[in-house]
């Protein structure tokens, strides 16, 4: 079809924006005389193009005569018919109407789309009779024209053709009578359903009679109500995907009290769908209804009526709902319960809830302490009450609750329960709650103080609750109490705040773990070493604050182990510094050949970046190794060359190359690919294992140990 409509909406819009600023003048504007000049000039289409689009803010009638001498142009026509869309008058839609008879194809489509768009009641009888045109993509866009006419001569024409036209045309004839009846249904409802009604019955696809389904019902307002039903209980999946979009729509309240009766009627999982499309009628939900499906019938229908309660419902539904979750032994049921209870909307829910737990049985209270931690509701006081709860479950909720809800300037009351914990039981609970509170605190450092006040304070086994909350929470307070509990005398709490300091988040605690590694307690020097090193490997850091924890932690360390972890830091982040300082470490025997692979690891990482390498690993003892070149390539794509002689000459026993010269062109006797990125791959044996590795154009060549 070559019906083009994807820009008919354009014109209408810059009309009505900018027609106050386009045509309030009097007269031609020097803006439009300019553009006018564009369009009789020799200027290029593009130009052209634009000053169209132009005309259409600024052009009046003055430019419609050069206007309508480009319709005829296969390049230009849809431009110009955007500017003769835009602009109103008598002058512009004559010019539409006079070029239907001299055009045909696309072009003439173009412009009958353009006289529906603007809606030119003085073309009805031309449109009328293009509707028996040969090109049925003619007579397809006459008719869609004649639809967004629609006055009762169109709309008569249309309905003529409904029955005497067929294929594409009859189906562009039905999307007429549609547009038709659309611009009917405001002043004569009656009129636009006997035109829907033509066209949901025609022999017409069923896009249409859709289209003209749904224009039916909701003309007759109140009246459609048993064409919705017929949809609903319809076999066609289509028309009942139909019936809920348009029970989304359907106006008054009428259908929310007549369709729940549908419910019983349909299968559960079509039942379910309808509650859903009713629940988006929030103004006038039969709530009542709701509950009453909630409680009773097949499963997903209830679980449907129970999440729309969820979406929709009020505080009067809560009793309900609360009675519904305290009996169900579904599980699926209990979670859409709890679910719907959880998000329940209404500003009275959240009140009404606290009002429900002063009064509730010890079977209801876990329920409702689970709800006010959930939905985060400010009832610290109410919930106090039942920490005393002779029942553990009522107590584990209350203080679950409490950290779900407690604020800054309350979190004492759950440190209290932490230190003053009856048994080891509520102790658990009471520390999971302090920490869920603490964690979710907005000021970090003001809840890490309160709980530090109360370090020295506690009793030993809330100590360790204590300091374990602390370095959840983390924060600078909490670290200086984890560096002081660690520089104590407590070797329990040593313990912990060392573990705890190993783990730490923040790169601010390395001169904390590096305090204690050189002068802390002698148990926990090496963890925190160890603590420094993690730090040092896995945070962003800047280069010369990482190379200098590196040179503080060989320093300190006194085990290889340690110092090796270091090496790999330095491998890992690889410079010259930390070539110097790997080199540097070759000193140390037990270091020799971690020093010597890291080394030249680190060498190959620089690559062509560092020079200077070179001069340094001189300065190594890497001993004598046996290197075979087996092949090696040099170039890019198909431009290769062999230089496997060149390597063979230049190995010297040991897994790294020295070339003569300063690059790669100059060594291998000139450019394979000039003006391209090049690689050097190489195939070697490295103490009779076999290997290979692709070095960067220029790169230092260094073979890695095969694996």
């Amino acid at each position: 079809m070559r019906i083009f409509r994807s820009r008919m909406w354009l014109a209408p819009c810059v009309a009505l924006l900018l027609a106050p600023a386009a045509w309030g003048g009097d007269g031609q504007t020097d803006k439009e005389k300019s553009l006018i000049a564009i369009l009789r000039s020799d200027a290029a289409p593009a130009e052209k193009a634009i000053t169209c689009k132009h005309l259409a803010v600024h052009g009046s009638t003055d430019a419609v005569p050069d206007l309508a001498k480009l319709l005829a142009d296969p390049q230009l026509s849809s431009w110009a018919r955007i500017a003769l869309e835009a602009i109103p008058g008598p002058e512009s839609n004559a010019a539409l109407r006079d070029a239907t008879s001299t055009l045909s194809g696309k072009q003439l489509i173009g412009v009958l789309n353009s006289i529906g768009v603007k809606h030119d009641t003085g073309a009805v009888d031309l449109l009328k009779t293009r509707l028996t045109d040969a090109d049925a993509e003619v007579a397809s866009a006459a008719a869609v024209a004649l639809g967004h006419i629609a006055t009762p001569a169109a709309t008569e024409s249309l309905l003529a053709a409904l029955g005497n036209s067929d294929g594409p045309v009859r189906n562009a004839v039905a999307e007429a009578c549609v547009l038709a009846a659309e611009k009917l249904v405001a002043t004569s409802a009656a009129e636009a359903a006997t035109i829907y009604d033509r066209v949901r019955t025609a022999e017409v696809p069923l896009q249409r009679r859709l289209e003209a389904t749904r224009g039916a019902i909701l003309a007759r307002g109140d009246e459609g109500l048993a064409l919705l039903r017929e949809q609903i209980h319809s076999p066609e999946k289509a028309r009942f995907q139909l019936a809920l979009s348009t029970t989304r729509e359907f106006p008054g309240n009428k259908v929310d009290g007549a369709l729940v009766e549908d419910l019983a009627k349909l299968p559960a999982d079509r039942a379910g769908l309808l509650v859903e499309a009713l629940a988006d009628r929030r103004d006038t939900v039969d709530l009542p209804a709701f509950l009453t499906a909630a409680g009773n019938g097949p499963k997903e229908i209830r679980i449907s009526a129970i999440r729309a309660i969820g979406r929709v419902g009020n505080d009067s539904c809560l009793p309900r709902l609360l009675q519904l979750a305290s009996a169900e032994k579904d599980a699926d049921l209990l979670q859409a319960t709890q679910a719907a209870l959880a998000g329940l909307p209404g500003d009275k829910v959240n009140p009404a809830l606290v009002a429900e737990l002063a009064k509730a049985d010890t079977s209801l209270k876990p329920m409702l302490l689970g709800l006010i931690a959930r939905r985060r509701v400010p009832a610290v006081d109410e919930v106090m009450k039942s920490l005393d709860h002779q029942d553990t479950a009522v107590r584990n909720a209350a203080l679950a609750a409490l950290g779900a809800t407690v604020e800054l300037d309350r979190l004492p009351l759950l440190i209290d329960q932490v230190v003053k914990a009856k048994d080891d039981a509520h102790a658990v609970q009471a520390l999971q709650a302090l920490k869920t509170a603490s964690v979710r605190m907005p000021d970090r450092e003001g809840c890490a103080e309160a709980l530090a006040q109360q370090l020295d304070k506690a009793p030993k086994t809330a100590r360790v609750a204590l300091l374990d909350t602390l370095a959840a929470v983390g924060g600078t307070r909490a670290l200086k109490a984890m560096a002081d509990s660690a520089k104590g005398k407590d070797s329990q709490m040593q313990d912990l705040s060392t573990k705890h300091l190993g783990t730490w988040m923040t790169a601010d605690a390395a001169p904390v773990l590096f305090e204690l590694a050189t002068s802390g307690p002698d148990a926990y020097r090496l963890r925190a070493l160890r603590g420094y090193i993690r730090i040092a490997r896995q945070f962003v850091l800047p280069e010369d604050e990482r190379l200098e924890m590196c040179k503080k932690a060989l320093a300190t360390a006194r085990q290889p182990a340690e110092q090796k972890m270091v090496l790999s830091i330095l491998q890992r982040y690889p410079s010259l510094a930390g070539l110097k300082m790997t080199i540097d470490s070759e000193k140390t025997p037990a270091l020799q050949e971690e020093a010597r692979s890291t080394a030249l690891a680190i060498t190959a990482k620089l690559g062509a970046k560092a020079p200077e390498a070179r001069a340094l690993l001189e300065k190594l003892d890497l001993g004598k190794a046996k290197v075979e070149i087996v092949k090696a390539t040099y170039g890019a794509g198909t431009m290769q060359k062999d230089v496997t002689e060149v390597l063979q000459k230049h190995a010297a026993g040991l897994p790294l190359i020295f070339l003569p010269g300063d690059n790669y062109n100059g060594a291998f006797g000139g450019d394979p690919a000039p003006g391209v990125t090049k690689q050097l791959k190489v195939q070697y044996k490295l103490n009779d294992k076999a290997g290979e590795a692709t070095f960067a154009e220029n790169a230092f060549i260094v073979l890695p140990t095969p694996k």
